[in-house]
Protein backbone atom coordinates (compact mmCIF):
# COMPACT_ATOMS: atom_id res chain seq x y z
CA UNK A 1 0.00 0.00 0.00
CA UNK A 2 1.36 3.50 -1.17
CA UNK A 3 0.48 6.95 0.55
CA UNK A 4 1.98 9.49 2.67
CA UNK A 5 3.03 6.36 5.11
CA UNK A 6 5.52 3.88 4.94
CA UNK A 7 5.97 0.75 6.50
CA UNK A 8 6.52 1.62 10.07
CA UNK A 9 3.55 4.10 9.55
CA UNK A 10 5.25 7.40 10.05
CA UNK A 11 4.81 10.02 8.11
CA UNK A 12 7.56 11.26 5.18
CA UNK A 13 9.07 14.72 5.65
CA UNK A 14 7.71 17.11 3.27
CA UNK A 15 10.44 18.72 1.01
CA UNK A 16 8.04 21.74 0.15
CA UNK A 17 7.28 24.23 1.97
CA UNK A 18 3.56 25.87 1.50
CA UNK A 19 4.80 29.60 0.85
CA UNK A 20 1.19 30.91 0.03
CA UNK A 21 0.64 31.78 4.04
CA UNK A 22 3.83 33.60 3.91
CA UNK A 23 2.73 35.34 1.17
CA UNK A 24 -0.41 36.69 2.56
CA UNK A 25 1.14 37.66 5.87
CA UNK A 26 3.59 39.84 3.93
CA UNK A 27 1.03 41.27 1.82
CA UNK A 28 -1.15 42.25 5.00
CA UNK A 29 2.17 44.08 6.83
CA UNK A 30 2.65 45.90 3.02
CA UNK A 31 -1.05 47.43 3.29
CA UNK A 32 -0.46 48.20 6.88
CA UNK A 33 2.67 50.13 6.47
CA UNK A 34 1.92 51.89 3.58
CA UNK A 35 -1.42 52.73 5.55
CA UNK A 36 0.36 54.01 8.54
CA UNK A 37 3.70 55.37 6.95
CA UNK A 38 2.20 58.86 5.65
CA UNK A 39 1.39 59.25 9.33
CA UNK A 40 4.38 58.85 10.70
CA UNK A 41 5.15 62.23 9.47
CA UNK A 42 2.27 64.28 10.23
CA UNK A 43 1.49 65.56 13.36
CA UNK A 44 4.40 64.94 14.59
CA UNK A 45 5.47 67.94 17.67
CA UNK A 46 9.05 68.57 17.15
CA UNK A 47 11.34 70.49 19.16
CA UNK A 48 14.31 71.84 17.93
CA UNK A 49 17.90 71.65 19.86
CA UNK A 50 19.61 75.05 20.32
CA UNK A 51 23.31 74.06 19.70
CA UNK A 52 26.27 76.39 18.84
CA UNK A 53 27.68 74.77 16.09
CA UNK A 54 31.35 75.31 14.42
CA UNK A 55 31.79 78.17 11.71
CA UNK A 56 31.92 76.85 8.38
CA UNK A 57 35.66 77.23 6.91
CA UNK A 58 36.07 79.63 4.31
CA UNK A 59 37.03 77.89 0.74
CA UNK A 60 39.81 80.41 -0.81
CA UNK A 61 38.60 79.54 -4.29
CA UNK A 62 34.70 79.54 -4.34
CA UNK A 63 32.63 82.14 -2.66
CA UNK A 64 29.53 80.69 -1.53
CA UNK A 65 26.53 81.97 -2.94
CA UNK A 66 24.46 83.96 0.09
CA UNK A 67 20.48 83.80 -0.44
CA UNK A 68 19.04 86.06 2.21
CA UNK A 69 15.22 86.77 2.54
CA UNK A 70 14.61 89.93 5.06
CA UNK A 71 11.84 90.56 6.95
CA UNK A 72 10.11 91.58 4.49
CA UNK A 73 10.00 88.75 2.56
CA UNK A 74 12.50 90.52 -0.15
CA UNK A 75 15.11 87.86 -1.81
CA UNK A 76 18.98 89.12 -1.82
CA UNK A 77 21.53 87.36 -3.60
CA UNK A 78 24.91 88.09 -2.77
CA UNK A 79 28.31 86.77 -4.82
CA UNK A 80 31.48 87.97 -2.76
CA UNK A 81 30.88 91.43 -2.11
CA UNK A 82 28.14 92.18 -4.66
CA UNK A 83 24.60 91.97 -3.32
CA UNK A 84 21.90 92.35 -4.98
CA UNK A 85 17.83 92.44 -4.22
CA UNK A 86 15.92 89.97 -6.86
CA UNK A 87 12.55 88.70 -7.56
CA UNK A 88 12.36 84.67 -6.79
CA UNK A 89 12.36 83.64 -10.50
CA UNK A 90 15.31 86.06 -11.37
CA UNK A 91 17.42 84.45 -8.56
CA UNK A 92 16.87 80.86 -9.96
CA UNK A 93 18.06 82.38 -13.41
CA UNK A 94 21.27 83.71 -11.82
CA UNK A 95 21.97 80.92 -9.19
CA UNK A 96 21.84 78.38 -12.41
CA UNK A 97 24.11 80.40 -14.46
CA UNK A 98 26.66 80.61 -11.36
CA UNK A 99 26.43 77.23 -10.77
CA UNK A 100 27.15 75.88 -14.63
CA UNK A 101 30.12 78.14 -14.92
CA UNK A 102 31.17 77.16 -11.41
CA UNK A 103 29.80 73.58 -10.30
CA UNK A 104 30.56 72.90 -6.49
CA UNK A 105 30.09 76.35 -5.65
CA UNK A 106 28.38 76.38 -2.22
CA UNK A 107 24.93 77.83 -1.63
CA UNK A 108 23.78 79.05 1.72
CA UNK A 109 20.65 80.60 2.82
CA UNK A 110 19.96 83.26 5.46
CA UNK A 111 16.61 83.65 7.11
CA UNK A 112 15.39 86.42 9.06
CA UNK A 113 13.73 84.64 12.18
CA UNK A 114 10.15 86.73 11.03
CA UNK A 115 9.81 84.67 7.85
CA UNK A 116 7.41 83.01 7.80
CA UNK A 117 8.76 78.60 7.63
CA UNK A 118 6.48 78.37 3.86
CA UNK A 119 8.68 81.09 2.53
CA UNK A 120 12.02 79.39 2.93
CA UNK A 121 10.85 75.99 1.59
CA UNK A 122 9.84 77.76 -1.58
CA UNK A 123 12.99 79.37 -1.99
CA UNK A 124 14.63 76.24 -1.16
CA UNK A 125 12.89 74.45 -3.65
CA UNK A 126 13.04 77.02 -6.27
CA UNK A 127 17.12 76.50 -5.63
CA UNK A 128 16.74 72.71 -6.25
CA UNK A 129 14.82 73.68 -9.45
CA UNK A 130 17.61 75.44 -10.53
CA UNK A 131 20.06 72.51 -9.75
CA UNK A 132 21.54 73.04 -6.82
CA UNK A 133 22.18 69.77 -4.95
CA UNK A 134 22.90 70.91 -1.53
CA UNK A 135 21.78 74.14 0.23
CA UNK A 136 23.28 75.27 4.35
CA UNK A 137 21.55 77.49 6.72
CA UNK A 138 23.08 80.41 7.84
CA UNK A 139 22.43 80.84 11.28
CA UNK A 140 23.77 83.05 14.47
CA UNK A 141 25.53 81.63 18.13
CA UNK A 142 22.97 82.24 20.69
CA UNK A 143 23.92 85.36 22.73
CA UNK A 144 25.07 85.12 26.28
CA UNK A 145 23.20 86.91 28.39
Amino acid sequence: MQGPFNRSGKSKPMAEINVVPFIDVMLVLLVVFMITAPMLTQGVQVELPQVTSQPIEPQEDNDPIIISVDSDGGYFITLGEDSTSVSLDEMSSRVTTIIQRRPGTPVMVRGDRNVAYGQIVVLMSTLQGAGVANVGLLSEPPKDG
